[in-house]
């Protein structure tokens, strides 16, 4: 975490021992003899103590594991308040040194994995008092065609230009895919563009640091010549400062632009002008940026191909009344097969705190889709949702006298009820049967806690 001290038990680093370090040190020593000509006072104004407390709160808030050092978010607070002091006097004389990311891999949902750095929680803390400071100065810089990491927008804004977009006649466009965005920015690029900006070269100084911290895999640290770690606080907001440069310059040639983070959809009105962007593009990104562009999954597409446009989830539609926001066919897969997950039969061993799952995953669903326009796929999966939630109870009632005393108790008749609990058939079709329709009937089900999908979506739609 911080150097020189050994006393607390957690691993340290002397930054004259790392040749990696020598050059930035030599840096950070001209620069604080220089110190009084930084203009503005930025670094000052990072290791403020409010500002590192709202740094502390936040990154508290977003939770998080633990670093190399394996101190958790819990356990930093008492050594900031031993140690804090200390730590911002060393930042101050340029003294410090950031641990190396602790690196995890994490499945992507359409195969592959995506590495993630894992900062300490310190670090994790001076990133957020970093993005903090230069928030401010970035965001009025910013594209207006860029969503991702920004304060008060989101991806339902960005597929909401596109739509808008769409209307006009931009029914081309151009799907750019980056390969490893986070883990392949030219660090001279990122810091040529940073010093456009930052005045005080002692923030970019330490930027520097923890751009060029290492990656610790297996117990072995490696040195990082590119990337900024996807996971630390601090990446969102250099990843947008990097492509911004893209941002603005096919803003300057009239192309309608929306990005998400390292998501590029650019539009077009015809299919030829669509093909000359995704070469200037791509020559742009991999020349100029020194990007690689994916080429197998980069296209042009009509934003209304069904299956082939897909951007943040999302895809568009036409009809009579207009063009629409619907839900990507693989994203309603992979929606059906998670709730088909937390439904099955051989998991649900309490029906309630499934129920609970179901609604904190479904809402989280709805949240994010509920811009789009899908009303009759959503009931076709509420009824197929309803009934494996009754296949569930079903099966927990086992014994027939059970189902038996079950079914009579909620009101079905003697009768219907011994056919449904001796029947020998399966859960699927003995479920689909008058008797426990009758019985688990969908306000029963509601009262009992199941999150009724259709009623939270035209909930959510009165917000649209």
């Amino acid at each position: 975490m911080t150097e020189n001290i050994e006393d607390n038990g957690y691993p340290q680093r002397d930054s004259a021992e790392h040749k990696g370090y020598a050059e930035a040190s030599r840096s950070f020593n001209r620069i604080w003899k220089e110190r009084d000509s930084a203009q503005p006072k930025l670094l000052e104004a990072i290791l403020n103590k409010d500002n590192l407390n709202r740094a502390y709160k936040r990154v508290k808030a977003n939770k998080g594991a633990a670093g190399i050092d394996g101190m958790t978010v819990e356990e930093a607070l008492p050594y900031l308040k031993e140690h804090g002091k200390e730590l911002t006097e060393r930042i101050s004389r340029g003294k410090y040194t950031p641990s190396p990311v602790r690196r995890v891999e994490i499945p992507k949902p359409d195969g592959g994995v995506r590495g993630l750095g894992i900062p300490t929680v310190i670090d994790r803390t001076i990133q957020q008092a970093i993005a903090q400071q230069l928030m401010p100065i970035y965001e009025p810089l910013f594209a207006e065609g860029s969503y991702g990491y920004r304060p008060n927008r989101s991806a339902k804004d960005a597929i909401l230009k596109v739509k808008e977009y769409a209307e006009q006649g931009y029914t081309f466009a151009v799907a750019l895919d980056l390969s490893k965005y986070f883990d392949t920015l030219n660090h001279e690029i990122l810091i040529k563009f940073l010093r456009k900006e930052v005045k005080d070269e002692r923030v970019v100084q330490m930027i520097k640091r923890y751009l060029k911290s290492g990656v610790m895999e297996n117990g072995v640290v490696m040195e990082t010549e590119e990337g900024s770690p996807q996971g630390g606080n601090l990446s969102p907001l250099l990843a947008n400062i990097y492509l911004n440069e893209f941002d603005q310059e096919f803003k300057k040639r009239g192309v309608p632009c929306i990005r998400y983070a390292d998501d590029i959809v650019l539009l077009a009105k015809s299919k030829r002008a669509s093909e000359r962007l995704l070469e200037s593009s791509t020559k742009y990104l991999e020349g100029k940026l020194k990007l690689t562009v994916n080429r197998e999954k980069s296209r042009t597409v009509s934003v209304f191909a069904i299956r082939n446009f897909k951007f943040l989830g999302f895809g568009l539609g036409r009809n009579g009344s207009g063009v629409y926001v619907r839900v990507h066919p693989k994203s309603w897969k992979r929606f059906k097969s998670n709730l088909k997950i937390l439904s099955s039969r051989r998991k649900v061993q309490s029906i309630k705190p499934s129920l609970e799952k179901i609604k904190v995953y479904a809402r989280g669903w709805l949240n994010y889709y509920g811009i789009a326009s899908m009303k009759n796929n959503l009931d076709d999966i509420n009824g197929w949702l309803y009934h494996r939630i009754r296949m569930c109870i079903w099966k927990q009632w086992k014994k027939p006298k059970t189902k038996l005393r079950n079914l009579i108790k909620m009101g079905v008749p003697k009768e219907l009820a011994w056919k449904a609990a001796m029947s020998r058939r399966g859960y699927w079709f003995t479920t689909h049967t008058v008797a426990i329709n009758m019985a688990m009937t969908k306000e029963r089900l509601i009262n009992s806690g199941f999150y009724d999908l259709a009623n939270a979506y035209q909930s959510a739609r009165v917000n649209y």
